[in-house]
Protein backbone atom coordinates (compact mmCIF):
# COMPACT_ATOMS: atom_id res chain seq x y z
CA UNK A 1 0.00 0.00 0.00
CA UNK A 2 1.31 3.37 -0.45
CA UNK A 3 2.61 5.26 2.24
CA UNK A 4 0.60 7.09 4.73
CA UNK A 5 2.68 9.72 5.42
CA UNK A 6 4.93 11.91 2.53
CA UNK A 7 7.16 13.53 5.53
CA UNK A 8 7.77 13.86 8.94
CA UNK A 9 5.40 17.31 8.81
CA UNK A 10 2.69 15.71 7.25
CA UNK A 11 2.75 13.74 10.19
CA UNK A 12 2.78 16.37 12.58
CA UNK A 13 0.06 18.38 10.25
CA UNK A 14 -1.56 14.74 10.44
CA UNK A 15 -2.14 14.62 14.05
CA UNK A 16 -2.52 17.85 14.79
CA UNK A 17 -5.90 17.87 12.73
CA UNK A 18 -7.28 15.48 14.78
CA UNK A 19 -6.01 17.76 18.14
CA UNK A 20 -3.12 15.81 19.28
CA UNK A 21 -0.08 17.75 19.36
CA UNK A 22 3.91 16.07 18.45
CA UNK A 23 6.86 17.30 18.33
CA UNK A 24 9.74 16.50 16.25
CA UNK A 25 10.92 13.18 17.35
CA UNK A 26 7.30 11.36 17.62
CA UNK A 27 6.88 12.74 14.66
CA UNK A 28 10.08 11.51 12.86
CA UNK A 29 9.25 7.88 14.08
CA UNK A 30 6.24 7.54 12.92
CA UNK A 31 7.18 8.76 9.52
CA UNK A 32 9.88 5.87 9.86
CA UNK A 33 7.48 3.08 11.20
CA UNK A 34 5.33 3.80 7.76
CA UNK A 35 7.97 4.05 5.20
CA UNK A 36 10.39 1.76 6.98
CA UNK A 37 6.88 -1.04 7.52
CA UNK A 38 8.40 -1.77 11.19
CA UNK A 39 6.79 -1.74 14.76
CA UNK A 40 7.24 1.15 17.55
CA UNK A 41 7.60 0.38 20.66
CA UNK A 42 6.20 3.64 22.86
CA UNK A 43 7.51 3.28 26.22
CA UNK A 44 7.04 6.54 28.94
CA UNK A 45 5.39 7.04 32.23
CA UNK A 46 1.62 6.01 32.65
CA UNK A 47 -0.74 8.88 30.73
CA UNK A 48 1.37 10.28 28.09
CA UNK A 49 0.10 10.33 25.73
CA UNK A 50 0.85 6.59 24.33
CA UNK A 51 -2.25 4.94 23.61
CA UNK A 52 -3.69 8.07 22.29
CA UNK A 53 -0.50 8.27 19.52
CA UNK A 54 -2.09 4.77 17.69
CA UNK A 55 -5.39 6.17 18.12
CA UNK A 56 -4.55 9.41 16.35
CA UNK A 57 -2.39 8.37 13.72
CA UNK A 58 -5.39 5.39 13.01
CA UNK A 59 -7.57 8.71 12.66
CA UNK A 60 -5.46 10.97 10.91
CA UNK A 61 -4.78 8.22 8.15
CA UNK A 62 -8.60 6.99 8.05
CA UNK A 63 -7.17 3.43 9.10
CA UNK A 64 -9.04 1.08 11.11
CA UNK A 65 -7.52 0.82 15.03
CA UNK A 66 -7.68 -2.74 15.90
CA UNK A 67 -6.44 -2.49 19.76
CA UNK A 68 -4.61 -5.81 21.43
CA UNK A 69 -5.38 -5.12 25.62
CA UNK A 70 -2.22 -7.10 27.20
CA UNK A 71 -2.75 -8.69 30.44
CA UNK A 72 -1.35 -10.89 33.13
CA UNK A 73 -2.74 -14.33 32.16
CA UNK A 74 -3.32 -13.55 28.08
CA UNK A 75 -2.77 -16.09 25.70
CA UNK A 76 -3.12 -17.11 21.94
CA UNK A 77 -6.37 -17.96 21.99
CA UNK A 78 -7.30 -14.51 22.93
CA UNK A 79 -4.56 -12.54 21.29
CA UNK A 80 -4.08 -14.72 18.04
CA UNK A 81 -6.71 -16.99 17.18
CA UNK A 82 -8.60 -20.10 18.02
CA UNK A 83 -10.96 -22.92 17.37
CA UNK A 84 -14.51 -22.67 16.77
CA UNK A 85 -14.99 -26.33 18.90
CA UNK A 86 -18.78 -25.98 19.42
CA UNK A 87 -19.02 -25.51 15.29
CA UNK A 88 -16.60 -28.36 14.93
CA UNK A 89 -18.37 -30.81 17.29
CA UNK A 90 -21.70 -29.80 15.41
CA UNK A 91 -20.24 -30.92 12.13
CA UNK A 92 -18.76 -34.41 13.15
CA UNK A 93 -21.81 -35.33 14.98
CA UNK A 94 -23.68 -33.99 11.37
CA UNK A 95 -21.01 -36.66 9.81
CA UNK A 96 -21.46 -39.37 11.68
CA UNK A 97 -22.98 -42.01 10.10
CA UNK A 98 -21.64 -40.49 6.53
CA UNK A 99 -18.90 -42.39 4.50
CA UNK A 100 -16.46 -39.77 4.91
CA UNK A 101 -12.94 -40.94 6.10
CA UNK A 102 -11.73 -39.18 9.67
CA UNK A 103 -9.29 -37.29 7.04
CA UNK A 104 -11.38 -35.96 4.98
CA UNK A 105 -14.09 -34.51 8.79
CA UNK A 106 -10.51 -33.08 9.68
CA UNK A 107 -9.50 -31.45 6.84
CA UNK A 108 -12.82 -29.63 7.11
CA UNK A 109 -13.04 -28.88 10.33
CA UNK A 110 -9.63 -27.45 10.39
CA UNK A 111 -10.56 -24.78 7.56
CA UNK A 112 -11.00 -21.17 7.86
CA UNK A 113 -14.79 -21.51 8.38
CA UNK A 114 -13.91 -22.97 11.94
CA UNK A 115 -10.85 -20.47 12.46
CA UNK A 116 -11.93 -17.67 15.13
CA UNK A 117 -9.62 -14.31 14.33
CA UNK A 118 -8.32 -12.55 17.26
CA UNK A 119 -6.98 -9.18 17.12
CA UNK A 120 -3.46 -10.00 16.12
CA UNK A 121 -4.52 -12.40 13.51
CA UNK A 122 -6.81 -10.25 12.28
CA UNK A 123 -5.06 -6.95 11.62
CA UNK A 124 -2.99 -8.93 9.31
CA UNK A 125 -5.87 -10.63 7.50
CA UNK A 126 -7.70 -7.09 6.91
CA UNK A 127 -7.61 -5.75 3.29
CA UNK A 128 -8.45 -2.50 4.62
CA UNK A 129 -5.63 -0.11 6.37
CA UNK A 130 -5.14 -0.80 10.13
CA UNK A 131 -3.42 0.44 12.65
CA UNK A 132 -2.85 -2.23 15.00
CA UNK A 133 -2.09 -1.11 19.44
CA UNK A 134 -0.80 -3.65 21.71
CA UNK A 135 -1.34 -1.92 24.71
CA UNK A 136 0.66 -2.61 27.96
CA UNK A 137 2.84 -5.33 26.01
CA UNK A 138 4.75 -5.24 29.38
CA UNK A 139 1.61 -6.68 31.54
CA UNK A 140 2.21 -10.69 29.76
CA UNK A 141 4.39 -12.89 30.55
CA UNK A 142 7.66 -13.27 28.59
CA UNK A 143 6.38 -16.64 27.23
CA UNK A 144 3.12 -14.75 25.73
CA UNK A 145 5.28 -11.44 24.61
CA UNK A 146 7.16 -14.78 22.27
CA UNK A 147 3.77 -14.81 20.34
CA UNK A 148 4.41 -11.54 18.61
CA UNK A 149 7.92 -12.10 17.30
CA UNK A 150 6.81 -13.76 14.23
CA UNK A 151 3.98 -10.91 13.50
CA UNK A 152 6.44 -7.97 14.39
CA UNK A 153 9.55 -9.66 12.04
CA UNK A 154 7.56 -11.09 9.10
CA UNK A 155 3.86 -9.64 9.36
CA UNK A 156 2.66 -13.55 9.07
CA UNK A 157 1.27 -16.29 11.77
CA UNK A 158 2.19 -19.46 11.24
CA UNK A 159 -0.88 -21.87 12.43
CA UNK A 160 -0.25 -25.56 12.63
CA UNK A 161 -3.38 -26.82 10.47
CA UNK A 162 -3.26 -24.18 7.95
CA UNK A 163 0.38 -23.49 7.78
CA UNK A 164 1.71 -19.79 7.69
CA UNK A 165 -0.90 -16.84 6.47
CA UNK A 166 0.76 -13.85 5.30
CA UNK A 167 -0.37 -10.23 5.91
CA UNK A 168 -2.81 -8.94 3.44
CA UNK A 169 -1.46 -5.52 3.78
CA UNK A 170 1.23 -4.22 6.49
CA UNK A 171 -0.19 -2.83 9.31
CA UNK A 172 1.37 0.18 11.22
CA UNK A 173 1.99 -1.08 14.90
CA UNK A 174 2.33 0.55 18.08
CA UNK A 175 3.20 -1.74 21.24
CA UNK A 176 2.84 0.57 24.49
CA UNK A 177 4.74 -0.43 27.62
CA UNK A 178 4.60 1.54 30.95
CA UNK A 179 7.94 -0.49 32.24
CA UNK A 180 6.33 -2.32 34.34
CA UNK A 181 8.98 -4.82 33.67
CA UNK A 182 11.99 -5.36 31.07
CA UNK A 183 10.77 -6.52 27.61
CA UNK A 184 12.91 -9.07 26.02
CA UNK A 185 15.93 -8.13 23.44
CA UNK A 186 14.10 -10.01 20.49
CA UNK A 187 11.45 -8.17 21.08
CA UNK A 188 12.88 -4.71 21.12
CA UNK A 189 14.94 -5.29 18.26
CA UNK A 190 11.97 -5.83 15.98
CA UNK A 191 10.92 -2.09 16.89
CA UNK A 192 11.82 1.74 16.60
CA UNK A 193 12.06 2.37 19.61
CA UNK A 194 10.10 5.65 20.81
CA UNK A 195 9.97 7.35 24.71
CA UNK A 196 7.30 9.75 25.13
CA UNK A 197 7.72 12.18 28.35
CA UNK A 198 5.70 14.31 30.09
CA UNK A 199 5.13 17.51 27.63
CA UNK A 200 7.30 20.61 28.60
CA UNK A 201 5.02 23.85 30.29
CA UNK A 202 4.51 24.87 26.68
CA UNK A 203 3.21 22.08 24.74
CA UNK A 204 1.28 21.08 27.63
CA UNK A 205 -0.33 24.35 27.65
CA UNK A 206 -1.05 24.17 24.17
CA UNK A 207 -2.73 20.64 24.88
CA UNK A 208 -4.76 22.30 27.73
CA UNK A 209 -6.05 25.29 24.89
CA UNK A 210 -6.81 22.53 22.46
CA UNK A 211 -8.46 20.12 24.85
CA UNK A 212 -10.70 22.47 26.64
CA UNK A 213 -13.20 24.37 25.33
CA UNK A 214 -13.52 27.86 26.84
CA UNK A 215 -10.73 27.95 28.67
CA UNK A 216 -8.63 31.33 28.91
CA UNK A 217 -4.94 31.07 27.78
CA UNK A 218 -3.48 32.55 31.04
CA UNK A 219 -5.28 30.03 32.70
CA UNK A 220 -3.87 27.43 31.00
CA UNK A 221 -0.54 28.72 31.66
CA UNK A 222 -1.09 28.48 34.80
CA UNK A 223 -2.51 25.11 35.42
CA UNK A 224 0.82 23.83 32.93
CA UNK A 225 3.09 25.60 35.94
CA UNK A 226 1.66 24.17 38.81
CA UNK A 227 1.12 20.64 36.98
CA UNK A 228 5.08 20.83 36.08
CA UNK A 229 5.62 21.89 39.65
CA UNK A 230 3.68 18.79 41.36
CA UNK A 231 5.07 16.77 39.30
CA UNK A 232 9.02 17.61 40.85
CA UNK A 233 7.85 16.15 43.98
CA UNK A 234 8.37 12.89 45.55
CA UNK A 235 4.88 11.36 44.19
CA UNK A 236 3.76 8.01 44.21
CA UNK A 237 2.22 8.36 41.16
CA UNK A 238 2.43 11.96 39.01
CA UNK A 239 -0.33 13.68 37.42
CA UNK A 240 -0.86 12.02 33.86
CA UNK A 241 -1.80 14.98 30.73
CA UNK A 242 -5.10 13.39 30.98
CA UNK A 243 -5.48 14.93 34.54
CA UNK A 244 -3.90 18.00 33.65
CA UNK A 245 -7.09 18.16 31.28
CA UNK A 246 -9.39 16.85 33.95
CA UNK A 247 -8.06 19.61 36.38
CA UNK A 248 -8.26 22.36 33.79
CA UNK A 249 -12.33 21.57 32.80
CA UNK A 250 -12.84 21.60 36.85
CA UNK A 251 -11.43 24.85 36.84
CA UNK A 252 -13.39 26.16 33.95
CA UNK A 253 -16.98 24.58 35.32
CA UNK A 254 -16.06 26.55 38.94
CA UNK A 255 -15.45 29.73 36.92
CA UNK A 256 -12.11 30.36 37.83
CA UNK A 257 -10.09 33.09 36.06
CA UNK A 258 -6.72 32.32 38.27
CA UNK A 259 -5.72 29.68 40.30
CA UNK A 260 -3.87 30.17 43.98
CA UNK A 261 -2.88 27.87 46.71
CA UNK A 262 -6.63 27.67 48.31
CA UNK A 263 -7.59 26.64 45.26
CA UNK A 264 -5.30 24.50 43.82
CA UNK A 265 -5.29 22.72 47.32
CA UNK A 266 -9.72 22.18 47.01
CA UNK A 267 -8.76 20.51 44.07
CA UNK A 268 -6.07 18.76 44.19
CA UNK A 269 -7.97 15.28 44.51
CA UNK A 270 -8.72 15.92 40.20
CA UNK A 271 -4.89 15.65 39.66
CA UNK A 272 -3.73 13.21 42.42
CA UNK A 273 -5.16 9.81 43.25
CA UNK A 274 -3.48 8.80 46.55
CA UNK A 275 -3.75 10.51 49.69
CA UNK A 276 -0.07 10.80 50.11
CA UNK A 277 0.03 12.23 47.24
CA UNK A 278 -2.56 14.89 48.09
CA UNK A 279 -0.62 15.88 51.44
CA UNK A 280 2.36 16.67 49.73
CA UNK A 281 1.44 18.70 47.22
CA UNK A 282 -1.25 20.73 49.77
CA UNK A 283 2.41 21.02 51.71
CA UNK A 284 3.98 22.33 48.87
CA UNK A 285 1.50 25.03 47.80
CA UNK A 286 0.92 25.95 51.30
CA UNK A 287 4.41 27.19 51.77
CA UNK A 288 4.25 29.10 48.80
CA UNK A 289 2.82 31.57 51.00
CA UNK A 290 -0.78 31.98 49.44
CA UNK A 291 0.37 32.12 46.02
CA UNK A 292 2.51 29.38 44.30
CA UNK A 293 5.88 30.62 43.40
CA UNK A 294 4.78 28.98 39.28
CA UNK A 295 1.83 31.26 39.55
CA UNK A 296 3.19 34.66 40.11
CA UNK A 297 2.78 36.99 36.93
CA UNK A 298 6.98 37.30 37.40
CA UNK A 299 7.36 33.47 37.05
CA UNK A 300 4.77 33.80 34.17
CA UNK A 301 6.97 36.07 32.61
CA UNK A 302 9.92 34.05 32.81
CA UNK A 303 8.41 31.32 31.25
Amino acid sequence: MPPRFADAAAVRAGLAAVDYLCDDPIAGVVYLADRLEKPVLVEGPAGTGKTQLAKSVAEATGSRLIRLQCYEGLDEAKALYEWNYKKQLLRIQAERGSERSWDGISDDIFSDEFLLARPLLEAIRATDPVVLLIDEVDRVEVETEALLLELLSDYQVSIPELGTLEANQVPLVFLTSNSTRELSEALKRRCLYLHIDYPDVEREKQIVLTKVPGIAESLADQVARVVRSIRRLDLKKSPSVSETLDWARTLVLLGADRIDAELAVQTANILLKYQSDIAKAAKELAAADGVSPDLSPAAAAAG
